[in-house]
């Protein structure tokens, strides 16, 4: 069965996002800070590419949860389709978690949005079903990673370890008692140490 893969940026201080998150900031104050080594800056080097290559890999499907698909909290009471424009970089089966029902948005280059009211479980299965085979990424933000870790079904999980102190925002972690993974690649610039970490079976 194809891996379930899950890459995330983070603080060295444990966020994944910076503080008040919002249209403006979609990653939070300074949460963009976690990203210069895949997003233009020019101190990124081949341990950087290769990262991003990581990053950008096809799946078959996704799963993500509200907060990072949109700023819209509560009813959908605004013309939402997602931070990416007109054609989401995802080009599959994308499965939003919320508490408010919305029908599916499709977008140009085969991404379609699917809003998913009946928890995480019911999200991944559906990802299951609707990648084919050619498997699934948790794609974050924290809330949503931290369902999958509690469910045990990350098989590879890369972290980007930024040399930033946020201070507080949106940790990853929390909650998760046990980590049931080991190390398998490490690369480094000044930008980021990016491990891949394989479950240990």
């Amino acid at each position: 069965m194809p891996d379930t893969t899950c890459h995330m940026s983070m603080s060295l201080d444990g966020f994944v996002a910076g503080p008040d998150q919002s249209r403006e900031n979609p990653l939070g104050k300074r949460g963009l800070e976690l990203h210069g080594w895949h997003i233009g800056d020019p101190r990124a080097n081949d341990a950087d590419k290769t990262a991003t290559e990581w990053l950008m890999r096809p799946r078959g499907a996704y799963v993500m949860g509200r907060n990072m698909y949109g700023p819209i909290r509560g009813e959908w009471d605004a013309d939402w389709s997602g931070w990416w424009g007109p054609e989401p970089p995802y080009h599959a089966p994308v499965f939003v978690l919320t508490h408010y029902p919305h029908d599916p948005i499709q977008m140009e280059g085969g991404t379609t949005f699917h809003f998913v009211t009946s928890g995480f479980d019911a999200a991944y299965a559906a990802a299951l079903d609707a990648a084919g085979g050619k498997g699934v990424d948790i794609a974050g933000g924290a809330s949503t990673v931290r369902q999958a870790l509690q469910a045990g079904v990350i098989d590879e999980l890369t972290l980007d370890i930024a040399p930033v102190l946020l201070g507080s925002g949106e940790r990853m972690f929390d909650g998760i008692e046990s980590f049931g993974f080991e190390p398998v690649e490490v690369l480094h610039s000044p930008l980021a140490t990016h491990i891949r970490y394989r479950r240990i079976s």
